[in-house]
Parts: C-alpha cells; structure tokens; sequence
C-alpha cells in the first residue's frame, strides 16, 4: 500500500483538530552559562541555574491558515537547575504589531499542545508560564552583533568572541550534523549585554552565552 503523501498528512491532521504549522525564524539567545554553555556538551548549566532569553524573527511561516510572516517574539526563562530538570518559570513577549490571530497561534505552538520539537518536549519542563505580554519589540538581527529591546523589560546585545593575545575576533560555530534539540548550527558570540525586568522576574549576565542561528519547528511529518 503506498504511503501517503504530504498533502494526506496535512488533511489528516487538521480533521484530527491539530492545525499544522511550519515556521522558520532568525533566533538570537544568550544565557547565564559559560562562553561554551555545558548544556551544549554535558547537559547541565555552568552556575547550577539556567536563565536565558531567546529573540525570534519569523522569516517564512504558517500556522493553519495564519500566516505568521514577520512575527517578533522574546522568551525569558528562569529553570532553578537543568532545563530537563523542570519546574521552569517563562515569560512571552510578542511584538504589538502582530495581529491577534498571529499572537494566539504562536503562543499555540510554544504551549507545545500541538507537537513538535523542541516545544512538546519543553512544555513538561514549565511549571510557571506568564504572557504573552504585547509589547514594542526592537530587533536587529546581525549574527554576533544582533540586539533585541523590549522597552522597559528586555535588553540583550551580542559582541563577538575576541583572541585574548591579539584582540581579534574569532568566528567560532557549535554544529549538530544531525540536527540539535533548538538548532543545528549557532554563531556563538558573547553578551554584552542581558537584562530582563518584569516584575518579579529579573536577571543580569553580561559576558556571557551568546548564540544566533536559524530555527525550523513543524508538527508535520
């Protein structure tokens, strides 16, 4: 019996009332680890801790019938040990330009409710989910010298690694052939600088982590 075909897939899904998505973003993240981030190779934080913020910038996306082209968001999170470890506190940003339709299904598939890596497999890690907050987001998206500001909440800007001896930059990659959990291949840079204030909800690590690389998340097999 022939297997069925992309378009098969895709019907079969939305009559099972799982909308599929496809989204592919520009993604800049930096986080309290070292330069080389231990989560990358060991698993587990340099401090004990994770607190990270990622920044997304939808180059080409769909979620059903929404298109979610253009779309900017901030995530800010707080896990107390690993990320696998769990009990995860999470903030959402979305750019106030975004339509209600384009805010509901991104938050849709950061809920992880409708499958697909790495949201399905983040959303047992969150205890503690706030947003999404609809606010003015300033993205520029320039490898290791991206920044992204939402005014009065976030600020986050890259610099690039630099030779301790000769003051030059070095232009260093942390690639998965085989696909990675958030990405295949981040440009690591470092912070200048990382600070979220929401609230309760802070966190300040310049001269840390620092990664921009190109993400690709679907529900669709």
């Amino acid at each position: 019996m022939p297997g069925k075909t992309k378009a098969e897939k895709t019907s079969a899904q939305a009559k099972a009332g799982k909308t599929p998505y496809r989204v592919k973003a520009e993604s800049i993240e930096a986080c309290n680890c070292q330069h080389g981030c231990n989560c990358q190779f060991g698993g587990y934080p340099n401090e004990g801790k994770c607190e990270a913020i990622i920044g997304f910038e939808v180059k080409a996306g769909r979620f059903g019938n929404v298109s979610l082209n253009g779309l900017r968001a901030v995530v800010a999170f707080k896990y107390p040990k690993a990320i696998h470890e769990g009990h995860g506190h999470v903030i959402l940003f979305v750019d106030d330009k975004a339509s209600q339709e384009q805010v509901d299904a991104f938050t849709t598939i950061l809920s992880g409710k409708l499958g697909g890596m790495p949201w399905e497999a983040l959303a047992g890690t969150i205890e503690r989910f706030e947003g999404p907050f609809r606010k003015p987001i300033e993205m520029r998206l320039n490898g290791v010298r991206s920044e992204v500001r939402v005014p009065g909440a976030v600020e986050m800007k890259f610099t690039p690694l630099r030779d301790p001896v000769s003051g030059k930059e070095k232009e260093v990659h942390i690639v998965y052939p085989k696909g990675g959990f958030f990405w295949n291949d981040g440009n690591i840079a470092t912070t200048e600088t990382m600070r979220v204030e929401h609230g309760s909800f802070r966190m300040e690590w310049p001269n840390r982590y620092a990664a921009a690389a190109e993400v690709n998340w679907t529900n669709q097999t």
